[in-house]
């Protein structure tokens, strides 16, 4: 199975409950039907935790295949218990703290195995930050208006969703940076925070439950998952 619609939390926005890489998806403590949907979706293991006492980790997380980015929020013990169920799993992935008041890096923050693109209000030690984190060249910028990116597109390391109130110059600017032919489309029957409505990786997407087929097809199309 390579796509599901779900409500968590009786909420369409999915994709505020979780982020995920090609190998884990780190969740909130959500029920255990929930986490083993998107777990058996998107082909990985799930990692359950708490960030500032919050199950949205989708808000407080980014990742890619080397890291997992998390919010300046984080308690000590948190991050202790986000190393060490890694640990415990065997995992290397680093695990680094972006400081900077822009702390919903999950809205802020498209990455994948090959470049970050970030709220260009993100300063020059934020930057820093996030290019030693995963490992990749840093881009900011904005996409139809939204400086919050991470919640209006989506970016894995097989496709590139860009939400539809994009024209067609940033549409073709987007796909030559990342180097995918994305499908603008919306989520939820209509929303544009496409990034907020899911989680995603290079094998499968857990979509809103209001989402439609056809945005669903766009979406699927899109991230190469067919």
């Amino acid at each position: 199975m390579d796509h599901i619609k779900l409500l968590i939390s009786g909420s369409e926005y999915v994709g505020a409950f979780g982020c995920a890489n090609d190998k884990y998806a780190f969740t909130g403590f959500l029920p255990k039907k929930t986490v083993g949907l998107i777990s058996s979706t998107l082909d990985v293991e799930a990692i359950e935790i708490s960030i500032n006492s919050s199950n949205l980790i989708g808000l407080f997380t980014a990742a890619n295949s080397s890291a997992i980015g998390v919010s300046n929020l984080i308690s000590k013990y948190e991050l202790n218990v986000l190393k060490e169920k890694l640990r415990e799993k065997g995992s290397d992935i680093n695990v680094g703290i972006i400081n900077s008041d822009l702390n919903s890096i999950g809205n802020n923050i498209l990455v994948n195995d090959k470049i970050a693109f970030v709220h260009e209000e993100y300063d020059s030690t934020a930057i820093s930050e996030i290019e030693d984190i995963f490992g990749v060249e840093v881009v900011k910028g904005s996409i139809a208006g939204f400086k919050t990116i991470g919640a209006t597109n989506i970016l894995t390391n097989k496709g590139f969703a860009i939400n539809n109130n994009s024209s067609d110059d940033e549409k073709n600017k987007m796909d030559g940076l990342f180097g995918f032919d994305s499908i603008p489309t919306t989520a939820n029957n209509g929303s544009l925070f496409i990034g907020l409505a899911a989680i995603a990786n290079s094998k499968g997407i857990v979509i809103g439950d209001n989402t439609t087929g056809f945005e669903l097809t766009r979406m699927i199309e899109s991230l190469n998952l067919e």
